[in-house]
């Protein structure tokens, strides 16, 4: 491995960490610089196992016995230092002792993605990190096959996002759709059903739909507050709902996505 003691912090490999908790700085370096960060060893080996290559790599001293064998291969610079130094280099803890700037794969098209697929989700507008990375999840522990999300909506790979999802943003094919309507001509003519979870008058409730649910099932889920756009429901195939109690309304979309997933999901129907 090739190691590289941390004792300045100017050094240009660095720069990938500075300053990590400002969020202006990450939505400039991550996008446009094809970077994205991995943080824990967990999320850095399902990365590598996913086939993404790292920059560089930066971990504290008492994580590199841990992280000998992950990075085994990885012949590019590890950057290693103490807790203190490094925290000052990113601007925060690093309690999860690891990092690793990732080079992004290219994204791949719809049809490539959802080949196959039975169950997808949409993500429309969706710009909380914290969410996207918990529908992530649980589109992976329940059985769905690919996630797509509209242009607006917030970067999966966003670190806060990859951490949230414990890595599962690495396994679960996506990719970007484009606009209303043009995104419902994609879908529809792949052959999916697209099912707008929301509140209507005329929406029907989860089970109901679950009971006789189409063989491709597109769950298009809605950003926080407004939920799911005119055009997006407008374009649905059916609008579902998951009835609720006490004057509740409605779940947080993370939430929702979860209920929804486990009814639709193939080892609950059998």
């Amino acid at each position: 491995m090739h190691l590289v003691p941390v004792t300045d912090l100017s050094d240009e490999g660095l720069a990938d960490y500075s300053r990590l908790t400002d969020v202006s700085l990450r939505r400039v370096s991550e996008p446009a610089g094809g970077l994205y960060i991995a943080e824990s060893s967990k999320v850095i080996q399902r990365a590598l196992a996913a086939g993404h290559q790292p920059r560089s790599v930066l971990l504290q001293e008492k994580w590199l016995p841990e992280m000998a064998a992950i990075l085994a291969d990885f012949d590019g610079p590890i950057y290693v230092g103490e807790s203190a130094l490094l925290e000052k280099l990113t601007g925060y803890h690093m309690h999860r002792g690891a990092l690793a700037a990732m080079h992004r794969p290219p994204l791949r098209s719809v049809a490539d993605v959802v080949a196959g697929a039975r169950r997808i989700v949409v993500l429309e507008d969706i710009v909380d990190h914290t969410n996207v990375g918990a529908i992530f999840r649980s589109v992976a522990g329940l059985g769905a096959d690919a996630v797509l999300i509209t242009p607006r909506c917030a970067d999966p790979l966003y670190r806060r996002s990859v951490r949230v999802s414990m890595g599962t943003v690495l396994q679960v094919p996506w990719t970007r759709l484009p606009d209303w309507p043009e995104a419902a001509d994609v879908l529809k003519n792949l052959g999916f059903h697209l099912a707008a979870l929301a509140l209507d008058d005329t929406a029907v409730e989860l089970d109901t739909f679950v009971a006789s649910a189409p063989e491709r099932v597109a769950l298009l889920l809605g950003t926080e507050g407004d939920g799911l756009s005119r055009d997006a429901q407008r374009l649905a195939d059916t609008i579902v709902t998951i009835p609720m109690l006490h004057g509740v309304d409605s779940l947080n979309v993370a939430s929702a996505s979860a209920v929804a997933l486990y009814a639709l999901s193939p080892q609950r129907r059998g």
